[in-house]
């Protein structure tokens, strides 16, 4: 945490920026409770329409004010945040936008939702509010007028109120989808400043998509039979230049609908390529989203997509990059652990996670891994521990433990993505429960402490790891949790003490310590080291690509409208065909995006082909280690791991009993910490909140492997 005049000044800073942005996003959250009134649409949007709407951005112009630039402007200043905190390290636990969502009371620990904090489930009520009274408010300004255009239509009373109900439905439908893509911005700026990582996340983005797409069928369903009763069947043909196209509003459910099916958990888990290739089909969606609502209309859900599009260029261009692969370690548990160079200039908070590709077993797929590695400790490596667990997996452990394995793997990696900062450190205690191979990011959380316990001199939680394997030779594993040999720091500063359950064998077996060995790869020259894609200061970068992208987008946008779609429609919006300027809008946001985050990354890959270089260089001038090398540097690893094994106690046969443990704690401040299968999650969680002591904070990671 900063000292003296910069942490002074960085808590001034981080109070007027918080502000400043909740203001903001009030005022955000305001329009959309204001948006289904007759107010704002009688009154507040036709005065902001008239004194935006100009030649250059036409109809358009309005709702890019009201919807899409608070969100951008949110987004950019965040950013600008994250880059001063973490230039004077400041802390993220001052802030109060991170103190309500770290806030980890549980309200729900089964069920369809999950595991449920009293925060999470007070703003998911809050939204349904909103929906709720949004469709009640179209619905009951609509049906005012149903008489009136009944007897204009020569329709009968209800028949009319179906079509407005169908309406209402599609209409609130664009208040969940404005929000849908928030959550899956792996690289968000907007939820680093709220304390919330894209993995955590991924469940507000299950929720909003069944809600989604619950309503946007709804909407579909009454639009059919209202068309099927008041024999107008052909409308669902009807593809209209200048008003809703029907048939792209269809083309987009069709799309929204295989995603939909085959994203519940039992398909996803099961037959997860089909979950994920289908996925891809949220391209057809928002297409065809914007085609059949105009690109006008669909601005209201654009500053979501924009910034997830943002990040999602970013992802694709440090994927091009073949990483330079060191090594990996082959344990008998049927687990690997590989070892990347890392550019100097990368950082991360423990329990992070990379995605990783090997093209040699496919170009398409990627996997996420928890990061094990520390960035403090590690400065040129990345590692992460890979348990076979599918496919994938299996093939990977193939490929590395065959008897003559490869000298060099051809890996892409997108990441690490992670917390903002490692927040287990304010408690006195961590209680870190794992099942199988969600001890992996414990491994990264055991070296940031023993890292802390060294440098800083002030006091580091105590460690109590509770650990279920199926097999002995899972055990093997807890080879990783300490740092290799040659590390000058002092491991008997950690206060450790480890819990080992084999639930499905009662007799030791011996593990073959001959099947464990490193291999070592031969990179490529081309090869680089894992590095943040927009180089150490990325959060600067990401906000000059969110403002500069958006000031192209507007240009763009400017002189189409002032110079070709103006002098032929002069904003009747009745003469220039709505597919067509949907159209350009959608390039426009691709072209934007593509020009200030390509020169972003070329002026960053320029820097840090540096470093590169300078790596290159090193590895010419220093011999690779020999086979017997590598040997004698795996029992001289075996050194520290004696008073792991002493810290450790091994029960056969038997499953934690986890309400008997945490029902003994004594210290006033607990961290409970839980990464395994969902089951796992859902019995820790639910142990935590039967008590009603204030001494326990349940948090769950999401881990991959």
């Amino acid at each position: 945490m900063g000292s003296g005049p910069s942490g002074a000044s960085m808590k001034i800073v981080s109070a007027v920026i918080t502000l400043l942005l909740m203001v903001v996003f009030l005022g955000y959250m305001m329009i959309w409770s204001m948006t289904p009134t007759n107010t704002f649409y009688l009154n507040w949007f036709p005065d902001v329409e008239k004194k935006t709407s100009s030649t250059y951005l036409g109809e358009q112009g309005s709702t890019i004010l009201i919807y899409a630039f608070p969100i951008l402007f949110i987004a950019t200043i965040a950013s600008l945040y994250l880059h001063l905190e973490k230039k004077y390290d400041h802390d993220i636990n001052t802030r109060l936008f991170s103190r309500m969502i770290l806030s980890k009371r549980l309200a729900i620990t089964k069920g369809p939702l999950g595991i449920v904090t009293w925060t999470e489930l007070t703003f998911l009520a809050m939204f349904v509010a909103l929906l709720v009274w949004s469709l009640y408010s179209y619905m009951h300004d609509m049906f005012a007028f149903a008489a009136v255009e009944a007897a204009q239509e020569k329709f009968q009373v209800w028949e009319v109120k179906l079509e407005t109900a169908g309406l209402s439905l599609g209409l609130v439908g664009n208040t969940c989808l404005a929000f849908l893509f928030f959550p899956v911005a792996r690289g968000s700026s907007v939820l680093q400043y709220v304390g919330l990582t894209s993995e955590a996340s991924i469940k507000y983005h299950i929720w909003l998509g069944h809600i989604t797409m619950a309503i946007f069928t709804a909407h579909g369903l009454f639009y059919v039979t209202y068309w099927s009763l008041t024999h107008q069947i052909l409308q669902i043909l009807k593809w209209d230049k200048f008003m809703v196209s029907n048939v792209a509003g269809e083309i987009a459910l069709l799309a929204g609908l295989v995603m939909w099916a085959t994203s519940f958990g039992r398909i996803r888990r099961k037959i997860f390529e089909l979950f994920y290739y289908s996925h891809h089909l949220y391209v057809v969606f928002v297409i065809f989203y914007v085609f059949h609502v105009g690109f006008a209309g669909s601005c209201l859900i654009l500053p979501g997509f924009y910034l997830f599009l943002i990040d999602r260029y970013l992802r694709l261009l440090q994927s091009q990059q073949k990483i330079r692969s060191v090594a990996a370690r082959i344990l008998p548990s049927e687990t690997v652990e590989l070892n990347f160079s890392k550019s100097s200039g990368l950082s991360y908070a423990p329990t992070s996670i990379a995605f990783i590709n090997v093209p040699s077993i496919s170009r398409t797929q990627w996997h996420p891994f928890t990061v094990t590695s520390n960035s403090n400790m590690d400065s040129d490596k990345l590692s992460v521990v890979i348990k076979c667990d599918g496919s994938w997996s299996h093939k990977l452990y193939q490929i590395l433990s065959s008897p003559s394995p490869t000298n060099r793997l051809e890996v892409s990696i997108e990441g690490p993505y992670g917390p903002p900062s490692a927040n287990f450190m304010r408690y006195e205690k961590l209680v870190l429960v794992s099942g199988g191979s969600g001890v992996t990011p414990f491994i990264s959380i055991i070296r940031e402490i023993i890292f802390k316990s060294n440098t800083t001199g002030s006091k580091t939680p105590a460690i109590h790891l509770i650990c279920a394997f199926k097999k002995y030779a899972n055990l093997t594993m807890l080879e990783l949790l300490l740092p290799v040999s040659g590390t000058t720091l002092d491991l008997s500063r950690l206060q450790l003490q480890i819990e080992a359950y084999i639930t499905q064998e009662t007799e030791p077996k011996t593990v073959n310590q001959s099947s464990i060995r490193t291999i070592l790869f031969k990179p490529n020259p081309s090869d680089a080291p894992v590095s943040a894609v927009l180089g150490p200061n990325s959060w600067l970068w990401l906000s000059v690509i969110i403002s500069s992208s958006f000031i192209i987008f507007l240009l763009l946008t400017g002189l189409l409208t002032r110079f070709y779609i103006f002098p032929i429609d002069h904003n009747t919006n009745m003469k220039y065909p709505m597919p067509a300027s949907s159209a350009f809008g959608m390039l426009f946001v691709c072209v934007a995006i593509t020009i200030a985050a390509s020169a972003a990354f070329l002026w960053n890959k320029r820097e840090n082909a540096k470093e590169l270089n300078q790596i290159r260089t090193t590895d010419m001038s220093t011999p690779a280690p020999s086979p017997a090398s590598l040997l004698y540097e795996t029992e001289l690893e075996s050194l520290p791991h004696q008073s792991l094994r002493q810290a450790t106690t091994v029960q056969l046969g038997r499953r934690p009993n986890l309400k008997k443990i945490l029902s003994e704690l004594k210290e006033e401040n607990v961290g409970v910490y839980v990464s395994g299968p969902r089951t796992m999650r859902q019995e820790v969680a639910a142990v935590c909140s039967s008590f009603s002591a204030d001494n326990l904070h349940f948090e769950s990671i999401s881990f991959s492997w």
